[in-house]
């Protein structure tokens, strides 16, 4: 393993004493960041246990790592993908996986997005890749700890859009994936009594513009019925009371990002009861903002607050960064409130494509602060040489209640450990991001 540790002073929140002593004491979030590889193999990574040894593992490309050391790596798919670098002195250099940090050109790896669970219910995590947009879907099955390359099952042979997810869109229970098929948004589930077989796409939208590259998709449910709706970046499409038969999905057209961004998310970011909608406003460029749900008697309509954006002034704490191709949504301290991770996706479209491609690949995490002026968004860096693909997963893999990050991009796979303590006042104001501009919030 070639492992890097890298630690960042990232945010300080107060927490009174349980003793009711006079004393507080300021909790320090930190991370580690261990480099689990610097060969590009996927846009995605995620956690599951894949061994049952009651520890999270990383799943990134065609490797898992065994947690909590990640030091032991196996191998799932055939990993005979490689390229040449031609070094100063003429020499050539094969090296495994897509070109990505340590070359020059742009390439794209064959994986998107990845998540774990158990398809089959045999009791083994199985991994599910969204493979390059617009081509199949499939998850790997776990052989129960047998060597060799696991069983790779087809089930989607179309996943389009740039940001599809795995989630619980319909409530039964179980996730879906949720992306756009042959023209249209929808979502596609199995029979559960034989997963390995296709599954079935079922479109909630008529057909429309969207292809493989569109970005920007989410759920969330919007309107607070307790059904999950469908949101992209020109609205929302309104789950129905039934889905028996498969009906239309009520579409609620609002201009979110109209080049489309990442993840999206509906959460109640204000507190007043109502959910919200968060999203980046373009993949390639620049912004992130969260839209306050707005009742009006026509229905619910939104005011955009875009808290950070192209010019550092945009945002009170003087931060901005390009390209923010995927969102996670956690409660990172502990505070019961949601907070956005998000970062810059290293070299999308090369060295040379899109806004600021060399500029550092950072990784924050925004935390949510209800005041009495508003919301804010606190912008904590985590790390400035990792950044984010078109993934990043937060989950809490050793049960202290704070979450650790894994991201796998053109850079390599990252693992970013939470680290918790205990400082004195004076270590805390020094962490304390500065306000620097006074625009409002």
């Amino acid at each position: 393993m070639n492992a890097m540790k890298h630690l960042t002073l990232a945010c300080l929140t107060i927490v009174m004493l349980a003793n009711g002593a006079k004393a507080q004491s300021f909790t320090l979030h930190a991370f580690e960041k261990v480099r689990l590889t610097d060969r590009f193999w996927s846009e995605g990574a995620t956690f599951g246990d894949f061994n049952k040894d009651g520890n999270q593992d990383v799943a990134s490309g065609p490797y898992w790592w065994e947690g909590p050391t990640f030091s032991a790596r196996h191998t799932f798919y055939p990993d005979n993908r490689g390229w040449q670098k031609k070094h100063p002195d003429g020499s050539i250099q094969t090296i495994q996986g897509f070109e990505g940090a340590l070359g020059t050109k742009n390439t794209y790896s064959r994986n998107f997005l990845a998540f774990a669970h158990d398809f089959n219910a045999d009791g083994w995590d199985d991994i599910l890749i969204l493979g390059f947009p617009g081509e199949e879907s499939a998850w790997h099955e776990n052989p129960q700890g047998a060597s060799g390359y696991w069983t790779r099952h087809i089930i989607l042979d179309v996943t389009d859009n740039e940001s599809p997810t795995f989630a619980d869109l319909t409530g039964d229970g179980r996730p879906e994936i949720i992306c756009s098929s042959g023209g249209h948004y929808g979502y596609a589930s199995p029979d559960w009594k034989h997963p390995e077989k296709p599954w079935k796409f079922r479109p909630v939208t008529p057909k429309g513009p969207w292809q493989r590259f569109t970005h920007g998709m989410g759920i969330g449910d919007v309107n607070n019925d307790g059904h999950m709706d469908l949101l992209a970046k020109e609205g929302w499409w309104e789950q129905p009371a039934g889905l028996e038969g498969d009906p239309a999905w009520k579409h609620h057209p609002y201009p979110f990002s109209p080049g489309g961004g990442a993840q999206m998310y509906a959460y109640d970011v204000d507190g007043d009861g109502d959910n919200d909608v968060i999203t980046s406003i373009a993949a390639h460029g620049y912004g992130l903002a969260w839209y306050e749900n707005i009742p009006t008697p026509e229905g619910i309509s939104f005011e955009n607050h875009t808290f950070m954006n192209k010019e550092a002034s945009e945002n009170r704490y003087g931060v901005s960064f390009s390209q923010l191709h995927a969102i996670d949504l956690i409660d990172m301290d502990g505070d019961g409130l949601k907070d956005i991770i998000t970062g810059k996706r290293f070299w999308a479209h090369g060295p040379n494509g899109d806004a600021e491609p060399n500029a550092p690949a950072v990784l924050y995490w925004f935390k949510l602060d209800r005041n009495d002026k508003g919301v804010d968004f606190i912008p904590h860096l985590i790390d400035d040489n990792s950044g984010i693909g078109t993934q990043v997963m937060a989950k809490d893999i050793d049960g202290d209640g704070y979450p650790e990050l894994v991201v796998g991009n053109k850079k390599g796979t990252f693992v970013h450990r939470h680290l918790v303590q205990e400082v004195d006042r004076d270590t805390w104001m020094r962490a304390q991001p500065k306000v620097l501009h006074s625009n409002s919030l």
